[in-house]
């Protein structure tokens, strides 16, 4: 039994979907990944599979081993290449896990920067500000900005990420200038909905003690981009990152407001799980980054 090779046909089915598909894909007929398949499974001594008429999906015990056969086809390929001295042009794959905006306004740039030095590279990027779960799903990392990582996985900072609270001038105009973070409650603002407490933003006060601020949520969406836009059209304040609303500031469409006040800042991590071997491709990358991200923030 060829167990590299079922597991190779294994690791296609799961991600194909069905047999059919993954024989298509692979250029061979369907009974010789049936064959394979089968006795992938006699040896194991489990199914792999859930199978219906249409589709099939993966066992508990297929999940975990999904990810496992995965990892062990990247080690051996990343020996092979080692021993045929072939380590300096890197190959395979890289499955990340991003927030959406940060990912796309600069996450986004670096990789592109990383595909031009390392073109064999094949990126698969899930841009979603949910947190995902990096072993189960099968992220070789994720981006994500935190007060603090999850202490189950590795993680290596990026960059600090700093708040500001703005509004656009014809908001201001309309509805008055709050002097002090408390005034908040008598306004419109507008809420990024992912956090547990958004009705409330946090403020250091001058012995260094944080404070909470009961805020009025007229408006909560999932995503700082979309709030960004609705406080440009005049809807309400905004408490984000400088990295999203950096451009709006610049141009005077936002006006930044209680500056006088500090906001507690947190960082942009990249996050790996704790595996017997990081891979050479997460381990260039993540260097990358850093590099990249080293420097002064807007």
């Amino acid at each position: 039994m060829d167990r590299f090779e079922n597991m190779r046909v294994f690791i296609k089915v799961a991600e194909a979907g069905s047999i059919s598909a993954a024989a298509a894909q692979l250029g061979v007929v369907k009974s010789a990944v049936s064959r394979r398949l089968k006795e992938l499974e006699e040896h194991l001594g489990v199914e792999l599979f859930h199978r219906t008429t249409r589709m099939m999906s993966l066992t508990e015990t297929g999940r975990a081993f999904y990810h496992d056969s995965v990892s062990i086809l990247e080690d051996v390929i990343e020996a092979e290449l080692a021993t045929s001295k072939a380590h300096d042009k890197l190959q395979g794959s890289l499955k990340i896990a991003l927030p959406s905006t940060f990912g796309i306004m600069h996450v986004g740039p670096a990789i592109n920067q990383f595909l031009q030095i390392h073109p064999q590279i094949e990126f698969d990027l899930d841009f979603n500000d949910r947190e995902v779960d990096l072993v189960r799903e099968g992220f070789d990392l994720a981006i994500r900005i935190a007060s603090l990582p999850d202490s189950s996985l590795i993680a290596r900072m990026l960059a600090p990420i700093h708040f500001i609270i703005c509004a656009s001038p014809n908001y201001l105009e309309l509805n008055g200038l709050p002097q002090s973070p408390d005034q908040l409650i008598n306004h419109k603002c507008l809420a990024y909905s992912l956090l547990s407490d958004f009705d409330s933003w946090h403020f250091i006060d001058a012995s260094g003690n944080q404070e909470k601020i009961k805020i009025n949520p007229f408006l909560k969406a999932s995503t700082g981009e979309f709030l960004k836009h609705a406080a440009v059209e005049g809807l309400g304040i905004i408490l984000l990152p400088r990295f999203i609303v950096y451009e709006e500031i610049e141009r005077g469409d936002l006006v930044p407001i209680l500056q006088d006040h500090t906001i507690p800042h947190i960082h942009a991590y990249a996050i790996y799980p704790q595996t017997r071997h990081l891979s050479q491709r997460v381990r260039v990358f993540v260097d990358h980054l850093v590099r990249r991200f080293n420097k002064a923030p807007y």
